[in-house]
């Protein structure tokens, strides 16, 4: 059982995180949680508080959690009670993938986060939404993800297409990877009984340029692992050209190129980026039946600026005073032990 606050009900979120709103109604928990190529089955309205009971209930050996903390509203461990029985296993978090984080690039709007990790500005937002009162929380805080090749072979599929496989090639930002990504990848590959979903994802200074603002987001190697968990996905073009040109085509063996509803944005010569699949008649646009996008994130978030920094600091602090009680409790062991010695 891996547990996530998004698969608790939205009420048991708002009550045992400070009233704070979550982003995505439970639905697109749902949905998007069910998209991850290592997720067998969700269960829906799982208690905060994992129980040994819950455990038994879905007949899992133990329960996993990042290397992070989770406190109730009074403090106490989440997971103490699976934690004594020793079914409970920890995985590190990776390290700078953070909501704090990309909280911060959205309500700050800069571009420090594409190249510059170093700018004043992006540091002014490390210290608003990863810092409390006390100090920084090595779980809350704010840090910088660093992309290597075993990352990506962690999450890539390995396949090549098989004889008979539909290549097809989509190409975009995919920022903030959100359930209308979701829905529109499925839908490309129920064209084919044999998909093979190529998506194609633009360096960020092309993405700047089309979409303005400080996006993307997320930076293009935090948007290739996010990409490359979806199941509907069989291999990502890291810098992908924005015209999706004839070479590209005979390269990948594309027998089909989708595209959703939303406006294409002509290429730096004014000139229509889907010239080539048009004129070849392999274009196809396809309709998600889903009208998230990324700006309506964003502007949900900017909306709710001052709770999501309220929210960070009441966490923080609450995981400052663990920090400090566990370094109390070694102290105390250490000291007795002195004490056996002598």
């Amino acid at each position: 059982l891996v547990d996530s606050k998004h698969g608790h009900y939205d009420s048991s979120i708002v009550n045992m995180v400070n009233m704070t709103p979550i982003s995505f109604w439970w639905s697109v928990c749902f949905d998007g949680y069910q998209a991850i190529k290592w997720v067998d089955e969700i269960v829906e309205g799982a208690p905060y508080v994992t129980t040994l009971e819950t455990l038994d209930k879905y007949t899992s050996d133990f329960c996993v959690h990042g290397d992070d903390i989770t406190l109730t509203v009074d403090g106490k461990d989440t997971y103490e009670e699976v934690k004594r029985s020793g079914r409970y296993r920890e995985c590190k978090r990776t390290q700078g993938v953070s909501t704090t984080d990309l909280v911060g690039r959205m309500l700050l709007m800069t571009k420090a986060h594409h190249s510059n990790i170093g700018h004043s500005d992006y540091q002014q937002h490390t210290d608003n939404f990863g810092k409390g009162p006390k100090g920084h929380s090595p779980w809350t805080g704010v840090s910088q993800f660093l992309q290597t090749s075993q990352k990506i072979i962690q999450f890539a599929s390995g396949q090549e297409p098989q004889p008979g496989d539909t290549i097809i090639y989509v190409a975009g930002a995919f920022d903030l990877f959100h359930i209308g990504h979701v829905d529109f990848l499925e839908a490309v590959s129920r064209l084919s009984d044999k998909p093979y979903v190529i998506v194609g994802l633009h360096f960020d200074q092309e993405v700047n340029r089309y979409k303005g603002k400080n996006y993307p987001i997320m930076n293009v190697h935090e948007r290739t692992l996010s990409v490359l968990a979806c199941r509907y996905v069989s291999e990502v073009v890291i810098g992908a050209p924005y015209a999706v040109t004839r070479e590209l085509l005979d390269h990948f063996k594309v027998d089909l190129v989708c595209h959703g509803k939303t406006d294409v944005h002509p290429d730096k010569d004014g000139s229509d980026p889907y010239a080539e699949p048009r004129k070849k008649g392999i274009l196809h646009t396809v309709d998600s039946m889903n009208s998230l996008t990324t700006d309506s994130i964003v502007q949900r978030i900017i909306k709710n600026r001052l709770l999501f920094e309220a929210r960070n600091q009441k966490k923080e602090a609450k995981e400052m005073a663990v920090i400090q009680a566990m370094k109390r409790r070694e102290e105390e062991k250490g000291k007795e032990r002195a004490q056996a010695v002598l």
